[in-house]
């Protein structure tokens, strides 16, 4: 296929923790059936050395000193991108597998709308070779205002020929034009981590753009191959970036109903952390990300 009218793509791919992850991220791309990108890894700040070789691929490496967390470490190579001309940028996780034809198709659907300005693909649960069922992971997402979160839809309700306009498009894979960020901006990296996907999207309405999910597309995510779920830090953030989230986005109402909402959240925290031991840890770090909001400290979790 020529490059002839094919708009130029750069795949931002961030890298924190698993070497493996990211090789076998770039294997996959190798495969890949789309003439016109190029192909950016972005180290955030693990320390470690490392090379990125590739028979197949040209792949520019950017080292950021420390963790600049999900947005920050991407608009590096956003940046980067947008100052190589790219006309479409793809956030790709490092633990994702993609199909070949996964970006052809979603190039083709985002030339057919110029209201579309961010998409993204049904994504599967990589699963154990021996295990041949194909689990949802990712079917589109939706806002929860009453529980302060983006839900990952995980059903195949839609019809597989037709695209379907979403609350928001997870960044674990995330197409966007370019004149999108030249209009809202680079991704919020007060977050650091977790939401900033959903607040990007939603930024991405207000301004006009449609958000749709292409289901006959297809990836792999290794689910939580790069944090572990349920962790101190993950309950933090989601508990904290939540109330962030409904503070930019939500309608006002909602938004003194969350408030209020959280004030009785942490007196049941408060309640947990003294008579249920093993709800502790859980309890402090649900306490933290609501103080920490209110006291208006974010970034990264000190």
């Amino acid at each position: 296929m020529s490059t002839i009218n094919q708009p130029k793509v750069f795949i931002i791919i961030l890298h924190y923790g698993d070497i493996k992850d990211t090789k076998e991220c770039l294997s996959s791309l190798e495969k890949l059936d789309y003439p016109n990108f190029k192909v950016v890894v972005v180290d955030n700040g693990t320390g470690k050395k490392f090379k990125v070789k590739s028979l197949k691929l040209k792949v520019k490496l950017i080292r950021n000193e420390e963790n600049l967390g999900f947005a920050g470490g991407n608009n590096v190579g956003i940046r980067y991108a947008l100052k190589h001309k790219a006309d479409y940028i793809l956030l790709l996780n490092n633990d994702t597998i993609i199909d070949p034809g996964f970006l052809k198709e979603l190039i083709k659907v985002g030339e057919s709308d110029k209201n579309i300005g961010i998409l993204g693909p049904i994504i599967y649960k990589k699963q154990d070779a021996r295990n041949k069922k194909q689990t949802i992971h990712f079917a589109g997402g939706k806002i929860n205002w009453l529980y302060t979160e983006g839900i990952h839809l995980q059903d195949t309700r839609y019809k597989i020929q037709d695209t379907n306009r979403v609350d928001y498009i997870t960044g674990a894979c995330m197409l966007v034009k370019r004149e999108v960020i030249e209009k809202i901006g680079l991704m919020p990296e007060e977050y650091f981590l977790y939401c900033e996907d959903v607040d990007w999207c939603l930024r991405a309405r207000r301004m006009g753009y449609k958000c749709v999910l292409v289901p006959w597309v297809k990836i792999w995510h290794k689910v939580s191959a790069s944090t572990k779920e349920f962790s101190f830090s993950y309950i933090y953030y989601h508990t904290r970036n939540g109330l962030l989230l409904a503070k930019r986005n939500a309608p006002f109402l909602i938004k003194i109903l969350v408030y209020l909402k959280s004030f009785w959240v942490f007196g049941k925290q408060i309640v947990k952390f003294i008579i249920l031991p093993s709800k502790r840890k859980w309890a402090k770090a649900i306490m933290r990300g609501i103080i920490d909001f209110y006291r208006g400290k974010f970034g990264k979790l000190t």
